[in-house]
């Protein structure tokens, strides 16, 4: 007699065995088997969790994670590296070097602490899915919040990346080749180049199966903010305040004269910077001082990617889980203040919105910032399938739930996401700042409301009551959360009335 289909659905992974191996097989044997087996035969996008009848903790059936904890330290470091490091010198220039310290390092402990949360409500019900902690928390409910934050969020922030690429890649092949804009050469078209790069480079990594695999690429990521980092800090040392700005001829110094909104002189076919402007300040309130402070808030977003890292460690433990956390984060908040503080040391108040573009203002030929515009190109073309990941498997738990893992599935929604960015991005560029109210809904959600409320719910009253010390942090850990994202929708609204682009680029 063949068992039944709800029979077989019980046995490791929905396989159907033999009746008789089924009897002989022990209850350790099979618990065994669901712990450890191979990931491609698993149901992998589908997290649950497997009781423990001996009282222990709750234990993963999806797979054996086999990610080392270099390659998951580089895989989130990467997801957290953004376009927004650029930024961050014009963000010390309105706060002042203290004033930005302080804050950085207030959101990267915050950022620490809300991962906590979500490894610690992560480790009481056994599930390393940000959805199905949704899902335990506040049933479908829960769940849809978590996934379309998810997908709004990272699409949000793909499609920035590749405006970036768009935006940015023709004009650093025109300067390496001297090429003429009016050449209309199609390499220098933004558009097949945002295209080629897609296809070329973010697909086929995007198909990967597991997110550890992304390791090596998102540990190269790294190395180009490395060197970005680097030129930074050796430019100091080489530009002398007040710079002089490159112009081609005195018609063009002249007209860039009566543009820019800082005293200059003209002085041998450049124009000079005054020299009042370069001491640096520890204290600076100013209006644009209150729009860093969301901007800064979301600079540490990882939080879609920590539990897929998590499911894919080898070994895991939530204390081990929380040291990659850390480790990265340490690291982002490293190379973010030197990112700022040399960068605002070599322009002080004459930084711009875009750290790369001031640069370009001395020498839009300078052969080592052209190699680093293209660095950054690469990082963020790199970043991409990190972000889609957790987009994918969003996707996956809220539209396929309870299905095993099928290739076709899996490809179709990975082009069918990279063709609707790159739509987005060609076709209709304006669409993008929508995206920013977005995020400014999205990324306050992800980074400190869910997390909390999750663990408010999903932490048993007997163990921790409502009133008790780390709930209420939690609660008021919320609250934080609605208070940015407020701020960050009033500053968006201000703009928006006003005309004006005050805001600063984020994640």
């Amino acid at each position: 007699m063949e068992p039944s289909r709800s029979e077989m659905s019980i046995l490791p992974n929905g396989k159907g065995q033999d009746l008789g191996e089924e009897m002989c097989m022990s209850m350790k044997t099979m618990m065994e088997e669901e712990q450890f087996d191979d990931p491609d035969s698993t149901i992998a996008e589908n997290i649950e969790f497997l009781p423990n009848s001996e009282g222990k903790k709750p234990r993963f059936t999806d797979f054996e994670g086999k990610t080392s904890f270099g390659m998951s330290v580089f895989n989130l470091g990467n997801a957290i590296m953004g376009s927004g490091i650029l930024g961050l010198a014009y963000a010390m220039a309105n706060t002042g070097i203290l004033l930005f310290l302080f804050l950085l390092t207030a959101v990267a402990g915050l950022s620490c602490y809300s991962i906590h949360l979500l490894l610690k409500s992560s480790g009481i019900v056994g599930i390393r899915s940000y959805e199905q902690l949704g899902f335990r928390a506040f049933g479908i409910t829960g769940k849809m919040a978590a996934g379309i934050a998810i997908t709004l969020q990272n699409i949000g922030a793909m499609s920035s990346y590749l405006y970036i690429v768009k935006s940015e890649f023709p004009l650093v092949l025109q300067a390496f080749l001297k090429a003429d804009t009016s050449s209309g050469e199609w390499y220098l078209n933004g558009n097949y180049l945002v295209v080629l790069v897609s296809l070329s480079v973010i697909l086929p990594l995007a198909l990967m199966k597991q997110l550890g695999y992304l390791g090596y690429t998102s540990g190269f990521s790294l190395s180009c903010m490395v060197f970005f980092l680097s030129a930074v800090i050796y430019k100091k040392f080489q530009i002398l305040c007040p710079f002089e700005e490159f112009s081609s001829n005195s018609t063009l110094a002249l007209a860039h004269v009566a543009n820019v909104t800082v005293n200059h002189g003209y002085h041998n076919g450049h124009v000079m910077v005054d020299d009042s402007n370069c001491s640096p300040q520890m204290f600076t309130i100013n209006t644009h001082t209150a729009y860093t402070i969301p901007i800064l808030a979301f600079a540490f977003v990882c939080h879609p990617e920590v539990l897929p890292i998590y499911t894919e460690l080898r070994n895991p433990t939530q204390r081990k889980m929380q040291h990659i956390s850390n480790i990265s984060i340490l690291i982002m908040y490293t190379m973010y203040f030197l990112a700022a503080l040399f960068g605002y040391l070599t322009f002080y108040t004459n930084v711009e919105a875009e750290l790369l573009h001031t640069y370009s203002r001395i020498d839009p030929y300078d052969t080592l910032i052209l190699c680093v515009r293209l660095a950054v190109l690469t990082a963020v073309t790199l970043t991409v399938p990190i972000v889609l990941f957790p987009v994918r498997r969003a996707i996956q738990e809220m539209m396929f739930p309870n299905k095993t893992f099928n290739w076709i599935r899996h490809v179709a929604i990975a082009v069918i996401l990279l063709t609707f960015i790159n739509i987005l991005v060609i076709f209709a560029p304006n669409i993008l700042g929508i995206f920013g109210i977005i995020g400014a809904t999205s990324a306050p959600c992800l980074i400190f409301i869910f997390p909390a409320v999750f663990y408010i719910r999903i932490v048993p009253k007997d163990k921790e009551p409502m009133r008790s010390t780390p709930k209420i942090f939690a609660a008021c850990f919320a609250g934080l959360g609605m208070l940015f994202m407020i701020m960050s929708l009033s500053f968006i609204i201000i703009d928006w009335t006003t005309g004006s682009s005050s805001a600063l680029g984020g994640h």
